[in-house]
């Protein structure tokens, strides 16, 4: 009801999740808060001024689920007066890369970039294996339309597999998958999650890193996610769609190919190009950017952003 008769400051400050951060933090007095996401934005001003804030944005919030009609209508006009709202009070800004920095640049706002980079892991690429091993851990999203993948590989004429790992965020899709899988042949395999911590040994243990994802909502088309920088990390090769972002990085590091488009046929064309020698020296060129891909580049730019930060208690000095 509050979002149709677009109450949006009541809709934000009766969250019950926005709620129990505000009793959470009763009493707390920051000099400085770096804010994650739009929705502890308010939360991070109401608490200190504007210039001693830093708000990370994160994911292009306006283009969240922007296929679904509904979700248009109703959540995006209330997501995108939270950024019109809050995020200019903030003093710096900060996204996941330059194409989400730059759709924010229709609100007005110059944001700065740090990247899903994890931290950098001292690890070796392992041999590869025959069949070669693709890899896709990550969320079970329809949007992601991880059959074609799964057909891809299941249709190729190199000698691969394709596991998948993947988290419950849709039971439903996820067994249609399993199923999938199981008429596909013994190439592919749908597997549980496994925790974060484990993750990046357990790439390591594949050959190659697969994630074709199609631009079927805005932030699909502008993502750099934590997976690509995993995969990296994990110093395997990188197989990704033409999403402007990871593929041009993949080609600047030489690491991975970059399909054509991302329909079963484009998949596919990339993985029937697949040898041992191919993937080897995609595993080496992934090693060699592991560094410069890490955390360790990236989490400067916060360390300045917060050092630039003016003290809440500055005043009182």
């Amino acid at each position: 009801m509050l979002l149709r008769l677009r109450a949006y400051e009541l809709l934000y400050r009766t969250d019950p999740v926005v709620r129990a951060a505000r009793r959470a933090l009763r009493g707390v007095r920051p000099d400085r808060i770096l804010a994650n996401d739009i929705e502890s934005l308010p939360i991070a001003l109401d608490l200190a001024p504007g210039r001693s804030v830093h708000g990370d944005l994160h994911e292009y919030y306006p283009g969240l689920h922007d296929d679904n009609p509904r979700w248009v209508r109703l959540r995006k006009p209330y997501l995108e007066w939270l950024v019109r709202r809050y995020a200019p009070r903030a003093a710096s800004l900060t996204t996941v890369g330059a194409e989400v920095a730059e759709a924010y640049r229709s609100f007005g706002l110059h944001v700065g970039v740090v990247t899903n980079s994890p931290a950098f892991v001292p690890m070796e690429p392992s041999p590869v294996a025959t069949p070669i091993r693709i890899i896709h851990p990550g969320a079970s999203l329809r949007s992601r339309r991880l059959e074609q993948m799964m057909q891809a590989v299941a249709e190729s004429s190199a000698d691969v597999s394709l596991t998948m790992y993947l988290a419950g965020n849709d039971p439903a899709y996820v067994r249609e998958l399993r199923t999938l899988a199981a008429s596909l042949g013994n190439r592919v395999r749908v597997e549980d999650a496994v925790p974060h911590d484990d993750l990046l040994p357990l790439i390591n243990a594949h050959d190659v890193g697969i994630h074709v994802l199609p631009p079927t909502v805005t932030n699909n088309a502008l993502a750099l996610p934590n997976k690509f920088f995993d995969y990296v990390q994990a110093r395997v090769g990188v197989i990704v769609g033409p999403t402007p972002a990871m593929a041009s990085l993949v080609r600047e590091h030489g690491f991975g190919a970059v399909a054509a488009g991302f329909e079963k046929d484009d998949i596919r064309a990339v993985v029937d190009t697949l040898t041992p020698n191919t993937v080897a020296a995609w595993k080496q060129a992934a090693s060699g950017a592991a560094r410069a891909l890490s955390a360790e580049t990236q989490l400067p730019v916060w360390a300045e952003a917060v050092d630039a930060l003016v003290g809440a208690g500055a005043d009182q000095a």
